[in-house]
This record gives C-alpha cells, sequence and structure tokens, in this order.
C-alpha cells in the first residue's frame, strides 16, 4: 500500500473535491475490479439514521454508571468543567476526521485502511489492534450491562436471585441473536427509531425518579474522598470514562455507511449526536451526582426509589436498548470477519453464507460473554477503553493526519496546535492507562473470578 509519505505532492480535498473524484475512484468501497471491498453495505444511508444510531448509541445503559466514574472522583467544580472541555474536544477531533474519509479521490471506509494509506502498514496494524481492542471491552461492557439490568429486574420479584453469571448469559444470548438478525450498522434502520423510543423513555423516567429521590436526600455529601495520590490515579480514571462517554474510535467506520456527500453527512450526525444526544448522557451524569452525591450507585437504576414497576420498565427497556446500541460498537468486528471468511459476492443471509454467519458470531459471544462471566466489573472496562485505545484514536490520530496531509501547506499556528495535541494527549494516554489498570489491580484483589457483584 502506498502511503501518503512516498507521495511528492499531496493535496488534501475539500469536501466537494472529495465527493466528486470518489465517485471516479472508489464510491463505495469498490476495487479496480468493480468487486465490494466488505461484505457489509457501503453509502447508502442517510445522515439521519447515523446521528439516530450515534445518538441512541452513547446514550446506553453505560451513562448509567457516569455519575458514579466521572462526577464522584472530580467533584461538582472539576467535574463540571472536564465534561465541558472533553465534550468540545470530541467534537472537534470528531470533525476533524471526518474531513480526511477522502484522500486523493480514495474513499476510506475503514480507520486502519485510512491510517494506513497515510502512514504505512505499522500505524494500520496499531489502529487495528487499539480498535479491536476497544471494540472487545465494549462488547464486554454491554453484556455486563445487560446481564446487571436483568438481575435487577429479578430482584423486583425475589430476594434470592441467581448469581450474575446466569444474566450475563442470557445478556449474551440475545445480543448473539441479534447480532445474527441485524448483521450490519445499516440494517439496524427500523431498530433504531425503536432504540430512540426506548432511550427516551427509559431516560425521561429515570430523571424523575432521580429528581424526586434528590429533592428528599438531605443527607448527600460532595466530598472526593481518598488520599491525593488516590485521587489523582482515580480522576485520570474518571477522564477516561468520559472520553469513552464521547466517542468510540469507530469514526470512519459509521462514515462509510453514509450517501454522499459524506463528508457533509457525517458532520450533520455528529452535530446530532453533540446536542440532541449528549443532553441524554450528561443529563443523567449530572442529576445522578446532584442527588446522590459521592455515594450515587455505579448502576443508578440500583439505588433509585419509587413504584417497582418503574424499576422493572427502566431496567427492562436499558436491557432491549442495549441489545440495539452494542450493535454499532461490535459492528467493525463483524465487518472484518465477515469480509475475511464470508463469500462478499453474496448477501450475508444467503444460503452460501448463513451457516458461516451463525458461526462467526457464535464464536465472538461466546468469547466474550465467557470473559465478561470472569471479570464482571463494568466500570473497569468503561475506564480501560477509554485510556488504552480511545484517547489516540480520537484525539491523537486526527492531528498526525492532518500534519502529515496538510503540514505542508498549513499555517504555522495551525501545525503548533496539532502538534501540541498530539504531545498532550499522548502524555494523557499514558496517564490514564496506568490509572484504569491501577483500578483492574484493585478490583482483583477484592474479587474472586466469576464474583457475583
Amino acid at each position: 500500500m502506498e502511503s501518503v509519505g512516498e507521495l511528492k505532492n499531496v493535496e488534501f480535498m475539500n469536501i466537494e473535491e472529495g465527493s466528486a473524484r470518489a465517485a471516479k475512484v472508489d464510491p463505495n468501497g469498490l476495487d479496480k475490479q468493480g468487486v465490494s471491498t466488505s461484505a457489509h453495505s457501503v453509502g447508502h444511508d442517510s445522515w439521519q439514521q447515523a446521528g439516530f444510531m450515534l445518538v441512541t448509541g452513547f446514550s446506553c445503559g453505560y451513562i448509567l454508571s457516569y455519575s458514579s466514574l466521572v462526577m464522584v472522583p472530580l467533584g461538582w467544580k472539576w467535574g463540571i468543567l472536564v465534561l465541558i472541555a472533553i465534550g468540545l474536544y470530541s467534537a472537534y477531533s470528531s470533525w476533524l476526521l471526518a474531513a480526511f474519509h477522502f484522500i486523493e479521490g480514495k474513499r476510506f471506509i475503514r480507520y486502519r485502511d485510512l491510517m494506513g494509506f497515510v502512514f504505512g502498514k505499522y500505524f494500520y496494524y496499531i489502529t487495528y489492534v487499539s480498535q479491536f481492542t476497544s471494540f472487545f471491552l465494549a462488547n464486554m461492557g454491554f453484556i455486563l450491562l445487560g446481564g446487571r439490568a436483568l438481575k435487577e429486574m429479578h430482584l423486583s420479584f425475589s430476594d434470592s436471585p441467581w448469581t450474575l453469571q446466569y444474566y450475563i448469559i442470557f445478556a449474551g444470548l440475545a445480543f448473539l441473536s441479534f447480532a445474527f438478525l441485524v448483521p450490519t450498522m445499516s440494517a439496524m434502520r427500523t431498530w433504531l427509531m425503536l432504540s430512540a423510543f426506548m432511550t427516551s423513555v427509559y431516560v425521561i423516567l429515570l430523571m424523575v425518579m432521580v429528581v424526586d429521590d434528590g429533592r428528599s436526600n438531605k443527607s448527600r455529601s460532595y466530598d472526593v474522598g481518598g488520599s491525593q495520590v488516590g485521587k489523582v490515579f482515580n480522576a485520570f480514571a474518571s477522564i477516561s470514562a468520559l472520553i469513552a462517554a464521547n466517542s468510540g474510535g469507530l469514526l470512519p467506520e459509521v462514515q462509510s455507511t453514509l450517501r454522499q456527500p459524506a463528508v457533509k453527512n457525517m458532520r450533520k450526525a455528529l452535530l446530532m449526536q453533540f446536542t440532541v444526544g449528549i443532553l441524554f448522557y450528561y443529563g443523567v451524569t449530572v442529576v445522578g451526582y446532584w442527588a446522590y452525591g459521592s455515594s450515587v450507585s455505579w448502576y443508578l437504576p440500583q439505588q433509585i426509589s419509587g413504584p417497582k414497576w418503574v424499576k422493572i420498565l427502566i431496567n427492562a427497556l436499558v436491557f432491549l436498548q442495549s441489545i440495539v446500541s452494542q450493535m454499532m460498537f461490535v459492528a467493525p468486528i463483524h465487518e472484518a470477519l465477515d469480509t475475511k471468511f464470508l463469500d462478499v459476492k453474496e448477501k450475508l443471509h444467503s444460503s452460501k453464507n448463513v451457516r458461516g454467519l451463525l458461526l462467526l458470531r457464535a464464536i465472538f459471544y461466546t468469547v466474550t460473554t465467557f470473559i465478561t462471566a470472569a471479570f464482571p466489573f463494568m466500570g473497569d472496562f468503561v475506564t480501560l477503553i477509554g485510556s488504552f485505545s480511545l484517547v489516540t484514536l480520537t484525539f491523537v490520530f486526527p492531528s498526525v493526519i492532518f500534519l502529515k496531509v496538510k503540514g505542508n501547506t498549513a499555517r504555522i499556528e495551525k501545525k503548533i496546535w496539532h502538534w501540541f495535541n498530539v504531545i498532550a494527549f499522548s502524555l494523557l494516554t499514558v496517564a490514564t492507562t496506568i490509572s484504569a489498570v491501577r483500578l483492574i489491580v484493585n478490583d482483583v484483589t477484592q474479587y474472586s473470578f466469576f464474583a457475583d457483584t
């Protein structure tokens, strides 16, 4: 693969040039022979569909842990500042990365392909590992979240529920079934409207219950506990969780589903995420912390009072919504496996592919479900996702791409700005990863394998 570094006169195209030239060179992920290079559909979806997918995906049940993971370690002052800063930076970096969907007339439907074209095979594999580690951990977190929601529902009917591992298995089976029946991002079209409805209902119900609890809770405290060293590590861990709340490290893969003009349409979808979507997950985060203070639960529905039927409904909606939402974060892994092992000339549910499709999904979800059952620490999944890979994928790589592609023509102040981003967020990656590993080590010492948390 020829990299941009080997090309003498690289001119980064603007949105219109990229759209026009891509129609001649690589409109829908096609190779030179016109054969699809992906088993999943490319270039067919509207920006509204991508917007709904981003809003519901990032407003999934993960948001029920953000009050504990983000606000408790930081407190009000730093918590609000970090919420604003990470939100703005995430929106800016995503906006920037969307512009590089086309370079020299080529359309990059995968993040790793983009990095490989610009920097060579080494960065291709770094991006590959970073992305897929993030997606794998995210899927484990979703399965754990689903299992927790099912257990909370059962607790409403019984004082002696099964251990968490049984519910994790049920959640894994549900996710497997959905991923087989709805195998791609584009196939989620109808389901996204249902997911948006469920998201709105469970968030509104939850907010009403939490606000009611907050009004009657006069003894809450917002003190940030722990030693000074512990506070620093916990603060970095909370930043990791917040990055995971705003970015999934899969923007090129989401953008690949969009019809032309793909850059403008992706930016419209991003506006939807960082306006409508952020109200959901930031709203729950702030209100949950306000209501319960430093004692807020890592799974918010566990703490709310109110009628039993409300708790059951919230947990049921969280579980069902998570089945749909998890698909966005794991679809790039499915795409890689499907493209590698299935016949890309045939439909995924064709007689030739259907058995292979089922086998691939079954193997993947068996592995992730087993590991999740063995290590049921949801907060650790969130922080490790944010620290290990998302800081790099979200903040570092877009700036290094800009410097490589636009470095010869960009103004000096822009170069300084992007070099600052690269250095600052590379250091943040180290700090947040150390903090996340520290949390995992602490939890491993506190819990046994297959713990009923």
